[in-house]
């Protein structure tokens, strides 16, 4: 089990280990009643029996999520690579960072060396971590493992099927502008590049 913030143990989520990294599973001796709805590519969606701190049980829709990666691409004269893609259920086309999700077993350092390739273009030479976020944590484990990207060369991109993906190159205080006025919506890469701008910010 996992000592929650909150002070009471919870079942990890199921693609962490004890140390919280991806390819765990949930503790062994933990009884998890879930009556699964709907499994599709990557989500599982399910009806979980969850007991509350105060001893209540509930019944909760709950989405179980691989886990992902993303990354700042940080190119040497302090600009950005951002990613603009068409997100239908975003409502068209969303500013980002390069994400994926995790394939089977996957480092999260892997997974986001591979989006920056097949999605930006571009290779790094070492990647930073800038810790992770949960999505939204009141109805998947979706976690989202967050990276700097240093030391950039071109390579060519690799785009999957189904993918419009358009490249946006800004300072990292344009960025981080963006973010902050709303020009920038997706929660993941406000966070990612806040966590940048503080990195890079000499204290």
């Amino acid at each position: 089990m996992g000592l929650c913030l909150w002070g009471f143990e919870s079942p990890l989520p199921h693609h962490l280990d004890a140390a919280g990294t991806p390819g765990g599973v949930v503790a062994s001796g933990v009884s998890m009643s879930r009556r699964t709805l709907y499994k599709g590519r990557f989500l599982d969606l399910g009806m979980e029996q969850a007991t509350l701190p105060d001893g209540q049980e509930v019944e909760l829709e709950i989405i179980r999520h691989p886990g992902a990666a993303a990354v700042v691409p940080l190119h040497a004269d302090g600009t950005v690579t951002l990613i603009r893609q068409y997100r239908h259920a975003g409502g068209g086309m969303i500013l980002e960072i390069p994400a994926g999700k995790l394939d089977d077993g996957e480092e999260p350092t892997t997974c986001a060396a591979r989006e920056l390739i097949e999605e930006a273009g571009l290779a790094a030479g070492r990647l930073e971590s800038l810790g992770s976020v949960l999505t939204t944590p009141a109805f998947t484990d979706e976690r989202i493992h967050l990276y700097l990207a240093h030391d950039l060369r071109p390579v060519p991109q690799a785009l999957e099927a189904g993918e419009y993906i358009e490249l946006v190159r800004v300072s990292l205080d344009e960025a981080v502008a963006m973010a902050d006025d709303g020009r920038i919506v997706d929660g993941k890469t406000i966070c990612a590049l806040f966590r940048a701008a503080r990195r890079m910010t000499p204290t």
